[in-house]
């Protein structure tokens, strides 16, 4: 092992996020949501948004602001809008997402929307909880400005994920993808780090490029594959606030969740076998030379899940060393 790295076992990994959540102020069920949410996030291969992202949460402007419970303001059968009370997203997310498979098992459709929370984490994890309820699932995040525009110079959409899980035969079938260059999530542990971002991703406060990220920080992450990127981010951001984000002054964040039942259209068995089946013919696609497999959106991150059980995780001394620091001998 590296002298900048440690290696946890998985248990010990997720004690130790949630001794560090409970240091911060979070009770043992909310310490345990957000630390499921990352360890999972680093068992899918993205350390950046595994026990790392637990140090972003203190330092978030809004940390320090009063937390309530989620709120209903505004419910039918089938939908909901929740004000998030100011929670963190992975926790109010979670709870939306549980909202969202309630209504939708009950009533074959639901909408859910959240607005007053942040930080929502890995879209990822939350359609997965869906399409493991045999369900369909699309989720937007919308949030603060870091993404330039198509030829801007200043940020003016989140990075703004869509995500969407499918209930098939062999488990979900998940796409999650946010809409700019670089992930802001791995751009905070790269500046806390002090690595370099790579080339075409960000530029900074004078709208020139750059690989530094704090400049970047301070400047603009830019919109990946150029008007695509820009286009879909801006959708995501107007879903945003049918999310609700301007229930909140000069909000951004607002989050969307679609479910629906797949018997609406197709019985969910032959929904599912011929899901699977359709990944099977794609992945079966004669391959190009020295492209050894096809990959399915999600495989990736499902294999190193089942292997990084086993094995552990590994982190980075100077993050492991801060959330110990924090977390003393809390039980």
């Amino acid at each position: 092992m590296p002298a900048g790295r440690v290696h946890l076992a998985v248990d010990d990994a997720r004690a130790l996020g949630e001794r560090y959540l409970r240091a911060i102020g979070y009770d043992h069920e909310e310490a345990r949501i957000v630390a499921d949410h990352v360890i999972d996030a680093a068992l899918c291969g993205y350390e950046y948004s595994g026990l790392a992202k637990l140090l972003n949460i203190p330092e978030h402007r809004r940390f320090k602001l009063p937390r309530q419970p989620l709120r209903m303001v505004r419910e039918t059968e089938v939908s909901a809008l929740y004000d998030g009370g100011n929670q963190v997203g992975m926790l109010a997310m979670y709870y939306a997402a549980q909202a969202a498979i309630d209504k939708a098992a009950a009533h074959g459709f639901s909408l859910i929307g959240v607005t007053n929370s942040w930080m929502s984490g890995r879209s990822a994890y939350f359609v997965e909880m869906i399409a493991r309820a045999d369900l369909v699932a699309i989720h937007t995040a919308s949030s603060a400005a870091t993404v330039a525009p198509l030829g801007g110079a200043k940020p003016a959409l989140g990075t703004n994920p869509i995500a969407f899980a499918l209930p098939t035969a062999d488990g979900p079938l998940v796409l999650d993808m946010g809409t700019s260059a670089f992930m802001a999530t791995e751009l905070q542990l790269r500046e806390r780090l002090k690595q370099p971002l790579p080339e075409g991703v960000a530029i900074d406060p004078d709208g020139k490029p750059t690989t530094d990220a704090a400049e970047a920080r301070a400047g603009a992450l830019l919109p990946f594959a150029g008007h695509k990127g820009f286009g879909l981010g801006l959708i995501v951001q107007a879903f945003g606030v049918l999310g609700g984000a301007g229930v909140i002054k000069a909000g951004d964040d607002g989050y969307v969740f679609i479910a629906f039942r797949p018997d609406l259209l197709v019985p969910l068995d032959q929904a599912k076998r011929e899901l699977s089946g359709l990944i099977e013919r794609v992945k079966a696609t004669p391959r190009l030379p020295g492209v050894d497999e096809i990959r399915i959106p999600g495989e990736n991150s499902a294999r190193n899940r089942e292997r990084l059980k086993r094995k552990g995780l590994d982190i980075d001394r100077l993050v492991h060393d801060e959330l110990s620091r924090v977390a003393g001998g809390k039980n």
